[in-house]
Formats: C-alpha cells, structure tokens, sequence
C-alpha cells in the first residue's frame, strides 16, 4: 500500500477542509504520496458535505467523472453524506469501494488496505468520536499562516431543517490543553491565527476534576502563546452567547472584533418552525450586548430563504432584520430539503421563482451594506494579517482586516505571518485593495 498515491476532494465547511488536512496526514504518514491532479492518483478519498442538496449531488458527479476516465482507481466516500446515506451509496454508484463517517476517518488507512487485500466493498459509519480526536492528537500537518483547529464536534440543537446531528452524532469537545499543544505546534510552524471551529463552537464544554471549562476560557489560553497574534472562533449559536464570552470581546485584545453568528431568519414564526431555540427579539439582544461590550465588532450571518411556511411578512421581518443589524459578510441560500429532518415532511407551497425572487432581493440589500461597509476603508490604513502571495501575479500579496475583509495589497516589504499597516485605495463589496 506504501506505493499508492492519493488525491482528497473536500467539500463544503471549514470542518472538512481540516478533516481533509487530518486524512491527507495520516495517508501520508502510512508512506502514501498526495497527488494535486484527482486523474493522476491511484486512491481518490472524496471528503463529503450534506448541509445542501446540492452539495451532496455534487459527489455523485464527481465520483462519475473520475470513473469514466479510470476504473481502476480506489474511491473512498468519507464524511457526512457518507453518515447520512450510509450502504445506499452502493446502490446509487457502484464504483464507490470504501464509505467511511464523519467520526472514523483515522480507519482509512486499514480499511484501503483490507479493501485492495480482500477485493470487497467495505463500510464504517460508527460514531467513534472519542478515538478520532485522540488520532487527531497524534496526525497533524499544519498549513498557513491562519490555521484551523476542531475543538468541537456534533449537535443537540435539533434544527429542524438540518443533518448535523444525524451525520455528526451529538456534541463533544476535546480537552483544552490537547487543543493548546495543538495550537503550539501550529505556531511553531508558522501560524499567526488560530481559527476555532465546531459545529457550534461556542457550545464547547469540558469538565476536568470536576471544573466546567468553556470557549472563553480555552480563548484566554491560546492567547498565552506568543506567537498566535489573532483568534478566532466559527460557527456559533446564539444561544450558547453566555455574558463572560460577550464580554471577552473586550477584554482579550487577541480576540478578533468580527464573529459569524448564523440567524437563519428575522420572524419569529419560521424561527420557532426551524426550532432555532430563540426569538428575533433574543437575537436583537445578544447582538446589542456585543456591541455594547466591543463597539468595534462586525457580524456576519447566514439566511434560510424560502423555508415551508414563509409569507411575503415572515420575508420583510429578515429584510428589517438585516437593515437593523447591518451584516458586514453573510451567507445566503434557498431552503434546501434534506431527507430524515423534520423540515422535509412539511408541505412546500413556496414557488421556486418567489425564492429566487426572495433571494436575490436580500442578497442585493446584503452587498449594498457590505460596499458602504468596505467603503469607509477606503483611503485609511487597516491592520492587514498577510497570509499567502499570488502565484499568477507574485507583486500581489493577500491578507485579512481584523474584521474578516479580504485584502489585496501590492508592497516590496511584504512578509508573510506578520501584520501590516495597509492604506486601502479601492474596493468591492468582497474585497479591498491597497498599498502598504
């Protein structure tokens, strides 16, 4: 097996991209070689995301693409889909040879062996948290100045449009110094930001002899190491906002002034629909605690649009909503049903042309806040974390405002890993520009 070379396609979260980061270390250190070309690699694992329809479709397409090309190649399903859809991707593609869950992916290793020995199809989709964080421990290969790491898994919230907790299982974070060391190593090898991450990562809770330790604590001790210059956490829920994390807002310099806190909608009838566990009026409240504890922080926010039940009213309170809050970034999608929530045995009368119309109406109110947003960047200098240079135009570096802004910056002092005063000379709604 030690001669096979692999290529990993991720889809979806931020999760999986360090889930994807975490098998391609393991196959390598099993003396496996990492392909950049999906046609060139002898084992393809596809790293899968289930939050969208699409998305999962997606996989489908791909696996028949690469198939078309070369039979021969080992195809390794792994992640949610996976989870969710478990021995029926057989059915749906008899090419796959491995499904593999969200929680077992440290198995891979021994299940392509078994696989290329035994010339059969095999699956595992136990919930086996516990040992995939201890593998996480012990595999790490560590990328960029702004590096991932997962100090939370799973969900009991029970949204009932959404598949985390049937494909992620139920919440579980690791222990907070293993997160430290982790965080350590990443420093030591580069890193200069430190990104948590959970499926509600701001749910994270870990009792050691006795003591209930939770992300504000954990945040405060990652700010000890020298070398990390920004936190920052994603993706949270509202109603795991306790007072002490608001407040840390302003008291760990650290800690980035932007956090991404998913709404979904501004009424409250499809809020209590999607048994998002909190009011409109609750949301207003966190949000103004924030502000009030740090009047410089920036919020991003994700939309469900078109959900069962949703009246041109219901579509007007998240039109006021996002006028009030003024969502500097945002994510924003059509209702996508997903098989086995609650969500999809609800009856949707909701045209697919209102949606789009629906849709598109918020996201043109959401780009024209976020240009008026850049646009007081412009002409002032900004704190710019410069993360990579540009492969096609190597005079252009690339870094990120303590806000979450994307920054093109041309400069002959540019050093990656270190912040820089930035004087910014134009923008987009996406992105900005400027000089250093």
């Amino acid at each position: 097996m030690n001669s096979k070379s692999f290529f990993v396609k991720s889809y979806g979260c931020q999760m999986n991209v360090y889930d994807s980061e975490k098998i391609t270390s393991i196959l390598e250190n099993q003396g496996m070689v990492e392909k950049r070309e999906m046609n060139n690699a002898d084992i393809v694992v596809f790293n899968t995301c289930n939050i969208r329809d699409k998305a999962a479709h997606k996989v489908y397409s791909d696996i028949g693409r690469v198939t078309k090309l070369n039979k021969n190649k080992t195809i390794a399903v792994v992640g949610c889909v996976a989870q969710a859809e478990n021995s029926e991707m057989f059915n749906k593609n008899n090419n796959i040879d491995i499904i593999l869950g969200s929680q077992s992916y440290h198995l891979l290793p021994q299940m392509i062996k078994d696989n290329e020995e035994q010339k059969e199809k095999l699956i595992n989709t136990d919930f086996i948290i516990n040992e995939k964080f201890d593998y996480i421990n012990e595999e790490k290969k560590s990328k960029g100045v702004s590096s991932f790491i997962t100090i939370q898994e799973g969900c009991d919230k029970f949204c009932s449009f959404c598949v985390v907790p049937f494909t992620r299982g139920p919440e579980y974070s690791r222990h907070f110094n293993d997160i430290k060391r982790e965080a350590e190593s990443m420093s030591a090898k580069g890193a200069s930001e430190i990104v948590l991450l959970g499926q509600n990562v701001n749910a994270y809770n870990y009792i050691d002899q006795g003591k209930r330790q939770q992300l504000s604590y954990l945040i405060n001790l990652i700010s000890e190491i020298d070398e990390v210059k920004r936190i920052r956490y994603t993706t949270s829920h509202p109603i795991n906002m306790t007072d002490e994390l608001i407040e840390l807002h302003s008291q760990n310099k650290k800690l980035m002034p932007f956090l991404h806190l998913p709404v979904q909608s501004g009424s409250d009838q499809i809020l209590k629909k999607m048994n998002r566990k909190y009011d409109s009026k609750y949301y207003r409240e966190i949000i103004e605690k924030l502000k009030k504890s740090n009047p410089d922080i920036e919020i991003s926010s994700d939309f469900i649009i078109g959900y069962p039940g949703e009246t041109e009213k219901d579509f007007n309170e998240t039109l006021k909503l996002v006028e009030e809050v003024k969502f500097t970034q945002s994510y924003s999608f059509i209702y996508s049903e997903r098989p086995g929530t609650k969500s999809s045995s609800e009856v949707d009368e909701i045209s697919l042309s209102v949606k789009k119309e629906r849709l598109s109406i918020l996201q043109d109110k959401l780009k024209d806040i976020q240009l008026k947003y850049n646009n007081s960047f412009c002409n002032r200098n900004v704190k710019v974390l410069v993360e990579n240079q540009s492969a096609s135009n190597p005079k252009y570096f690339f870094g990120r405002t303590p806000y979450m802004q994307s920054v093109y910056l041309e400069s002959q002092l540019v050093k990656i890993g270190e912040e820089m005063d930035v004087k910014i000379t134009s923008c987009n709604h996406k992105s900005l520009y400027g000089i250093a």
